[in-house]
């Protein structure tokens, strides 16, 4: 919902305690995402035990779609942080973790291949709903916005949540079966004391910190900085979305073949480097490639962490570590680009009437975005020192290296 955090936060806004609070704004954002990854804590016990797994993703998308609804009424700040924050992340959170969970237990060789091409899935929505929801801004507004929205997502979702369903005797343990679910999902006390364990989660935190800010504030550069057009903006995000879902099935492929671990630190290290070398102080040719680059790069740590996790801790442990390491993604997701506001700090939007493709220069406002980049391109960096680390200690554990992993 990026589009959203630059309407909210412009002049035009209906929300008039929101205009040009960066930081409060991509709260709500980081909310919804930070809940849908999190709430994995409580998902992975329940749909263990649960035969009906599509119960779950039922109720989720109808919660998912009143959040969205009811975010279409809301007149103060605080009112989407009730909708479209916590009541459309924790519908999402009951829709998405029981997809992601449950969809690497159907693949073994071809692992990373498939949860590409599954999660491409949300760079392929992203693509759309960009242009879409521009579209819908600017001829309905944004209430009608919201309501069209909860009406799509009731439609295509709930189709998807009626096919859901274990994959008995995998991991997760037979469904029904409340003793051997209730050991698989909760994590073995033993990996607590690895090394390994503390540093994928720290991985995890801080790619996920670092990962939501170019989303959040793609479309507001475009507009503060090299004042363009909203619509521009948008076009932006879903070439990035785009890029992104077809990377999502390349880094799958390519994990299948040159190892998972592998695709997984290369991934990262370049998300890092793609972020200082082609957005700090960027000029319009130079932001187009990061829009493009980040999203070859980006695409595909959300892939390919959990095809790591049984070659890392083994298939026994796979639903408990995969639930903790969302947990953490989420609280993750959520501190990134509230901190990523604050830096940027309170401004108004240059005007798109403009649209010159002039940029503002080396001003404040350009100084603050520096500011806001280089601190994205430290959380990805830590990132993946953390993930290069796990590669090594996960060899060390096991007592070979092996090139391909």
């Amino acid at each position: 919902m990026n589009l959203p955090q630059e309407f909210y936060t412009s002049s035009q806004s209906n929300i008039k305690d929101a205009q040009g609070q960066d930081a409060l704004v991509s709260l709500i954002g980081s909310i919804g995402a930070g809940l849908t990854w999190s709430g994995s804590i409580f998902m992975n016990p329940l749909i263990a035990r649960l035969d009906n797994v599509k119960l779950v993703t039922f109720c989720g998308a109808l919660i998912m779609s009143l959040g969205l609804t009811l975010a279409s009424f809301a007149t103060r700040i605080w009112h989407l942080y009730l909708t479209q924050a916590l009541l459309y992340g924790l519908g999402s959170s009951m829709y998405y973790f029981p997809l992601m969970s449950l969809a690497p237990t159907y693949f073994d060789r071809h692992r990373g291949l498939a949860m590409g091409i599954i999660l491409a899935g949300s760079g392929v929505g992203g693509l759309v709903m960009a242009l879409v929801l521009q579209f819908l801004l600017d001829h309905h507004g944004i209430q009608w916005a919201l309501r069209i929205l909860g009406i799509w997502n009731l439609a295509v979702a709930i189709p998807v949540s009626l096919v859901v369903k274990h994959r008995p005797e995998y991991g997760l343990g037979s469904p029904g079966s409340m003793g051997s679910n209730r050991a698989h999902t909760t994590i073995n006390q033993t990996l607590l004391k690895r090394g390994t364990f503390w540093y994928q989660s720290f991985g995890a935190f801080l790619q996920a910190a670092g990962n939501v800010v170019p989303l959040y504030y793609m479309s507001s550069y475009t507009v503060s900085v090299l004042s363009l057009s909203r619509t521009e903006g948008s076009l932006f995000v879903s070439i990035n979305s785009g890029v992104n879902s077809l990377s999502r099935i390349a880094m799958g492929l390519l994990a299948d073949n040159i190892g998972r671990q592998n695709t997984l630190i290369a991934g990262t290290i370049l998300s890092a480097v793609s972020v200082f070398a082609l957005w700090y102080d960027a000029q319009q040719a130079r932001f187009i490639a990061f829009v493009v680059m980040y999203g070859v790069y980006a695409g595909g740590y959300n892939a390919l962490l959990p095809t790591t996790i049984t070659e890392i801790y083994g298939v026994e442990n796979y639903a408990s570590i995969n639930g903790v390491l969302y947990f953490i993604r989420g609280l993750g997701s959520i501190f990134g680009a509230p901190v990523a506001g604050l830096i940027l700090g309170s401004h108004s939007r240059s005007s798109a009437s403009s649209n010159t493709g002039v940029s503002m220069g080396l001003g404040p406002i350009r100084k603050r975005y520096n500011d806001v980049v280089i601190f994205d391109g430290m959380l990805l960096l830590a990132a993946a020192v953390c993930v290069g680390y796990v590669r090594w200690l996960d060899a060390r554990d096991k007592g070979t290296w092996r090139w391909k992993a």
